[in-house]
């Protein structure tokens, strides 16, 4: 039996879903990484549920990388936020391959429960090369997700129009019509 992914935001690269296994609901904080259980969800969701296992060690080490994440998307540059996902990434490499399609590269780990850790951590590095600008967090002042900006412009400023966007126009409604 398949369990469905509770988050109001999936589909992110795999180092923003990791942060967005915590978000708000009703005022109240939510995390999905609280068990293995929902390790073994956040890992089917980005693919990663063949490779490595959702167990209490492997969670433990995934939250190591969240929390480095974190501090990094809240406090860009931290030095202990850095320091922590170094660390994270030191329990990795990345081998390069002849396959038959051509050149290629494959993850290596002496451990496989830092597997999904590295992955999420080594992910976030492609997305500073590529627009560290476009990392976003949600304006939404109570809405704790995170997003990378793939509009072509570059100002999308919520993780979802349909929730936190139509609730700050709401907002901004009531305000202008409580005061006429």
């Amino acid at each position: 039996m398949t369990v469905s992914d509770p988050r109001p935001l999936t589909g992110e690269p795999v180092s923003l879903d990791l942060l967005n296994t915590r978000w708000m609901q009703e005022g109240v904080r939510q995390d999905l990484l609280a068990d293995p259980a929902g390790l073994a969800i956040w890992l089917a969701a980005n693919g990663l549920d063949d490779r490595f296992a959702a167990d209490a060690t492997t969670l433990r080490h995934t939250l190591a990388a969240r929390d480095a994440l974190n501090g990094l998307v809240e406090r860009p540059g931290d030095p202990a936020a850095t320091e922590r996902l170094d660390a994270v990434l030191g329990h990795g490499r990345i081998r390069a391959t002849l396959t038959v399609d051509g050149p290629g590269e494959q993850p290596e780990f002496r451990d496989p429960a830092w597997g999904p850790a590295w992955t999420a951590a080594r992910d976030y590095l492609d997305l500073l090369r590529t627009a560290p600008d476009r990392i976003r967090a949600c304006a939404h002042e109570a809405c704790i997700l995170h997003f990378f900006d793939t509009s072509r412009n570059g100002t999308r400023r919520w993780c979802s129009m349909a929730v936190c966007g139509n609730r700050a126009k709401a907002s901004r409604h009531y305000a202008r019509t409580k005061d006429n």
